[in-house]
């Protein structure tokens, strides 16, 4: 069969600007179906929610799947599947049908493929148990099922031990998931799927995609397994690897900071066979987005096969950054080589993030012993027009004090900062030490009180 499957997950979605996640690589493959005579089913989804182009393009894609199979199975694409293969159709919605039993007549898989008319609910466990059925088990057929899904269960048993069941038999499933108008849960199909879950499901995002997903798994499942694999992961500029656990299958290696080389001998030539690698990212750099998790990732084999994997985003936060001051221009200066010194203009250089600080000393009079006093200072800017502009209002509790008679308290070094930048006659910046007009408006008041109001209801 090929390769079946890549892929390539993280385990989080969101990280901090240092943050950590963990990114898997997954492999499948199988032996070459020529050689090796596979039933496969076909599971498919022709509920409600298939309604339209949906189900237009299930149909298409199952039917591509079909002829490469025919064509892998005998060397022609003559409309009988060989070699001893067979494919059947199972069909699902509120319930199952077996559409057709496991046969090796394109026409009549084609025609029933056809046949399917979107409308009902969502019923897994039915479509696991009537596709369940359609394999011998006195068969020494490799036995493949490919369920193919746009939306969660909405009717009928729980699906999960119908599937486990399934797998218990030695057969291969396979999960793709359209993300249909009520989502799909990538877990559920993660869980139904054959170990390891990242190497036998697919997403498409769109039912436009659902032809080539079909396509792809059928042209894989007709290579004769992968040997000599090679897979080159670059990971983005932004991260650094810091962590290499042990693929499950083959060697990893290093080459830097960015890069790392997975390599296996033979995957899937003598039966089903999965693989994975993990590795820990970590994030680098110093600005915040969504970012591409990996920057290119290259597979070969000795046979040719294809792998496309998916190109996982991170949002990384790392808080608002701002930059007061930028690098200064640069002045280009050259000694010729006979020259002993120079003398050179290097031109005006201006003072940078220039300002005020302004400082102010309150005396708050005849504050009363025991209680505390809420002192409140607002700061504005005044141009040569009388406009008025606000630069800062400052709140201050005054603590009580235990004097037996009231008492000034004086509040000392109370702190404005005025940048240049606010300054209401904006000119060149060699005119910073020009005047500028401010008002305070002091408010203070007792904070503590020993009135109660009285008692309404007499």
């Amino acid at each position: 069969m090929g390769l079946t499957n890549s892929n390539k997950t993280i385990n989080v979605n969101q990280i901090d600007c240092s943050g950590t996640l963990r990114v898997t690589l997954a492999l499948a493959a199988s032996p070459d179906i020529s050689s090796n005579p596979t039933d496969i089913v076909l599971v498919l989804d022709r509920s409600g929610s298939m309604m339209g182009s949906p189900l237009t393009n299930l149909k298409i894609g199952a039917k591509k799947f079909v002829d490469i199979i025919d064509e892998a199975t005998d060397g022609t694409q003559d409309g009988n599947i060989g070699s001893g293969s067979r494919i059947g159709i199972v069909s699902f919605a509120s319930t199952a049908v077996k559409n057709t039993q496991l046969i090796t007549s394109v026409d009549d898989l084609d025609a029933a493929i056809d046949s399917l008319v979107a409308g009902g609910e969502t019923n897994h466990a039915d479509a696991f148990t009537k596709a369940i059925e359609l394999f011998d088990p006195a068969s020494t057929n490799a036995k493949v099922m490919v369920m193919f899904t746009d939306g969660n269960t909405t009717v009928g048993a729980n699906p999960d031990p119908v599937a486990a069941a399934a797998r218990a038999q030695g057969i291969i499933i396979y999960c793709i998931g359209l993300v249909g108008s009520s989502g799909i849960n990538v877990g559920m199909l993660n869980d139904w799927a054959t170990p390891p879950a990242s190497a036998h499901v697919a997403i498409a995002p769109t039912d436009d995609d659902l032809e080539d997903l079909f396509a792809d798994l059928a042209a894989n499942i007709s290579k004769p397994g992968a040997t000599n694999i090679v897979v080159d992961e670059v990971v983005n500029s932004d991260f650094e690897i810091v962590n290499v656990l042990p693929p499950t299958k083959g060697t990893a290696t290093m080459t830097s900071t960015t890069d790392i080389r997975w390599t296996i001998d033979a995957l899937g030539t003598t039966g089903s066979e999965g693989a994975s690698l993990a590795f820990d990212i970590r994030h680098v750099s110093g600005d915040s987005g969504v970012k591409l998790v990996n920057e290119s990732i290259e597979y070969t084999d000795n046979e040719g096969n294809q792998a496309t994997f998916p190109a996982p985003t991170v949002e990384v936060n790392c808080g608002t950054v701002i930059t007061p001051e930028l690098c200064p221009e640069p002045i280009n200066i050259a000694i010729d080589g006979c020259e002993d010194s120079i003398i050179y203009a290097a031109g005006d250089v201006y003072m940078e993030s220039m300002g005020r600080i302004l400082q102010l000393d309150v005396n708050s009079k005849d504050v009363c012993p025991n209680k505390r006093v809420a002192l409140g200072i607002v700061l504005t800017e005044v141009d040569d027009e009388g406009n008025e502009y606000p630069r800062g209002v400052k709140t201050i509790t005054i603590p009580a004090h235990d004097s037996p008679m009231c008492r000034d308290v004086l509040v000392k070094c109370v702190k404005f900062v005025l940048p240049e930048d606010l300054n209401t006659e904006q000119g060149e910046p060699s005119n910073i030490c020009r005047t500028r007009n401010f008002i305070a408006r002091v408010i203070a008041h007792h904070i503590d009180s020993s009135f109660e109001c009285c008692d309404l209801l007499r």
